[in-house]
């Protein structure tokens, strides 16, 4: 047997190969949590860009061990931003492209309904759908294309969170979810009187309507007037 080639010798060297092989796609979660803190929800695409050779191994073990909350399949962010005022809305904005936050959370966000939303919902020009995680229950409403219009980008720090215009939100609302076409179920609603007098644009609110290009929501839109005393 040639020098330096003893068993003990060629044991080590495949040790060593096997351990680097199941170790090269390992990453210090410090240092990768210093790389995407600042962005607070990523997706694998980002991390593979930053870290190539990146295991999703990693992201497995960091769920499992508390360190990472994972949103929707290949989505990601850290446990301690939940606390972070807002950070569940931009969360939305993030996690399904193209959105925007309307609806309920829209219309509490603005002060026009009362009721506390125990979910966040938005409007898509993909397929409805919907993600439970931590920092909580997101649901998307599919609308056309041409309907996906009436947002506007509000600050959140270094980054902005998509809304729905307040009259586009109503409007959302009323297309989406039909039946509301009663003097009773309009009332259910319990818009507040005070901002649908004061800050309801109502020039806005009409060309919106035009948009929409559909008569069953004027008529719903008639009504929420009359209801309302508009």
């Amino acid at each position: 047997m040639g020098v330096g080639w003893d068993f003990p010798h060629i044991l080590f060297c495949f040790q060593k190969s096997l351990f680097l092989s199941k170790n090269r796609n390992k990453v210090n979660f410090l240092e990768f949590r210093k790389s995407f803190i600042e962005i607070g929800c990523f997706n694998t695409h980002q991390i593979l860009t930053l870290y190539p050779p990146f295991s999703s191994n990693n992201l497995t073990r960091w769920v499992k061990q508390g360190l990472l909350v994972k949103l929707r399949q290949g989505y990601y962010s850290f446990p301690e931003l939940r606390g972070q005022p807002d950070f569940a809305l931009y969360v939305s904005n993030r996690i399904y492209k193209p959105s925007y936050i309307s609806l309920h959370t829209a219309l509490a966000f603005y002060g026009m309904i009362p009721e506390a939303v125990t979910q966040i919902t938005a409007v898509s020009s993909l397929k409805t759908a919907e993600f439970q995680n931590d920092f909580g229950l997101y649901t998307y409403k599919k609308v056309r294309e041409e309907l996906f219009f009436g947002y506007e980008p509000k600050p959140f720090g270094d980054k902005t969170i998509l809304f729905a215009h307040p009259e586009k939100a109503l409007l959302d609302l009323l297309y989406l979810y039909p039946f509301y076409d009663s003097p009773e179920e309009m009332e259910s609603l319990r818009l507040d009187e005070e901002y649908l007098a004061n800050d309801l644009d109502l020039a806005r609110m009409e060309q919106y309507t035009v948009r929409f290009n559909n008569k069953a929501l004027t008529r719903r839109v008639e009504l929420m007037k009359k209801t309302y005393g508009l």
